[in-house]
């Protein structure tokens, strides 16, 4: 035990030795904060797809959304592994050509930026800006999922993987940027991949009667795991929450900052097609990750381990302890890490980028012109910070799972970025007082319905933060287009898809 515990420590190094290798000969070539932000390295089409692969999935798809499925069975898997990611491919397909061409031309490099130049418009721009600060508790999410991986593989305490993680990532995020990340998401997103293979196969055993006899076993645990629907979970009780919903936020998830901006690092337009088919390749392996809850319930079927009840968070990160041999489990450990920390880069990348040019620029513009690698140093300290204590109090007090924490706040910033990103992209005249309404009527509708506890769905003890943000979008595109056809814009975009 003792030695594989070592050996773990030593591939962990190792690991960290290669990621901080590409940090330092990507750094080497970014001479400004448009390099940071988006690189001035000619990458690949595919290696960029596989950076988007590697973005768009994490942590969450890899150790947190397979413990709903732990919890709540067959349901979450045809929530988050079937109509989630069907519904987000088609839109990051249909979304990112028409993006990416106004992006490139404005010379856009962050969604505040792409929005207040779309609308002229710099008060919307501070906006956005402003309500990417909701991205931290994605940042939180990631380091809690870490933490749980990396506090069980080395068997330390969970405060120390928690700080180890933020002053490694978040430190050489300070010099890294967008030519580090894509170095770095190509290697993640490969490792990624054979790890997914490995942990979709992982359950092979239980299939030995055949997929019914998988299903009869779980059946024997409890009959709600294998209904296409839950009525006891707080995520998949019926066919609204779990389809309907989830369509609507699969097509607006995109329009988060690390997912759309992404195709902004594309030197070469035409090649579009290529790093989208490699990044949805990459991604349909990812996503079907999920059933390996399955597979962690049949292995601790009341939910414990040694006779201690395991949290949702845990689950997945004991299963790979219990379940895998040490070569494999070790490789399946820096997966687990690869798909926390491509996230993580993206996340700190963009969100660092916004606060440096979008918040704090237009407050303090002479400052941030001269000093604009050093504060943008500074904010990514901060966020560190921040995100440290925020993840250490969703470790230590979790309200189901630190997904409900972070969905509350992700899906809130891209339910309010989805009507001005399609509107901007097709359609010509638009009046900015229509859109800007939209995107706050979202802000409105998703917290007074999460918080006010409106619609039966939140009358649990858990809400679901996919139901207020999925009506909340809805309700934003209808303001959105009554007020965009009351208003009639004086005036014609210059671009239109």
């Amino acid at each position: 035990m003792e030695n594989s515990k070592l050996l773990i420590w030593i591939i962990i190094l190792l690991y960290a030795a290669v990621i901080l290798y590409f940090v330092i000969k990507g750094a080497l070539k970014a001479k400004s904060i448009s390099d940071y932000a988006i690189g001035n390295i000619g990458f690949p089409s595919w290696v960029v797809g596989l950076s988007l692969a590697a973005s768009m999935t994490s942590a969450a798809t890899f150790v947190i959304n397979p413990g709903f499925i732990a919890l709540y069975g067959v349901s979450g898997i045809i929530s988050f592994g079937i109509v989630l990611p069907i519904a987000a491919f088609v839109s990051l397909i249909v979304f990112t050509k028409g993006f990416t061409k106004y992006g490139t031309k404005v010379k856009a490099t962050t969604m505040a930026q792409w929005i207040g130049n779309r609308y002229q418009n710099k008060t919307y721009k501070f906006f956005f800006g402003c309500i990417a600060l909701l991205l931290i508790t994605f940042i939180v999410l990631i380091n809690v999922g870490l933490t749980q991986v990396l506090s069980k593989a080395l068997n330390i305490q969970p405060l120390y993987a928690l700080l180890a993680i933020c002053v490694f990532v978040f430190g050489y995020m300070m010099f890294g940027g967008a030519n580090s990340m894509v170095y770095t998401n190509t290697i993640q997103a490969i490792i990624m991949f054979v790890v997914a293979i490995i942990m979709i196969t992982s359950g092979s055993e239980y299939f030995s009667n055949g997929i019914s006899g998988f299903l009869e076993s779980l059946n024997k645990i409890a009959p709600e795991l294998t209904k296409p629907t839950n009525p006891k979970s707080f995520l998949f009780r019926d066919y609204f929450e779990i389809i309907f919903a989830q369509i609507v936020i699969g097509i607006a998830i995109v329009c988060q900052p690390h997912i759309i901006t992404k195709s902004l690092m594309l030197k070469d337009q035409s090649k579009i097609n290529k790093y989208l088919f490699s990044g949805i390749f990459f991604m349909i392996f990812f996503f079907l990750v999920v059933i390996t809850g399955l597979y962690a319930r049949l292995t601790f079927p009341d939910l414990t381990f040694e006779g201690k009840a395991l949290k949702m968070d845990e689950l997945i990160p004991t299963y790979v302890m219990v379940k895998f041999s040490t070569g494999i489990g070790i490789i399946v450990i820096i997966g687990l890490i690869s798909a926390g920390l491509s996230t993580l880069e993206s996340l700190i990348q963009s969100l660092s980028i916004t606060i440096t040019t979008d918040i704090l620029e237009p407050l303090a513009p002479n400052w941030i012109a001269k000093k604009s690698f050093f504060t943008n140093k500074l904010v990514i300290i901060a966020l560190a910070v921040i995100s440290f204590f925020l993840s250490w109090d969703q470790i230590q007090n979790p309200k189901l799972s630190v997904a409900i924490f972070a969905q509350n706040g992700v899906y809130a910033y891209f339910a309010a970025a989805f009507v001005p990103v399609l509107f901007g992209t097709f359609i010509r005249n638009i009046s900015t007082v229509a859109v800007f309404s939209a995107s706050i009527t979202a802000l409105l509708v998703h917290f007074g319905i999460y918080y006010l506890q409106l619609t039966p769905y939140m009358k649990g003890a858990v809400n679901n933060p996919g139901i207020s943000a999925a009506i909340a979008i809805i309700i934003s595109l209808v303001v959105g287009f009554s007020l965009n056809l009351a208003i009639k814009p004086q005036k014609s975009s210059e671009w239109i898809l």
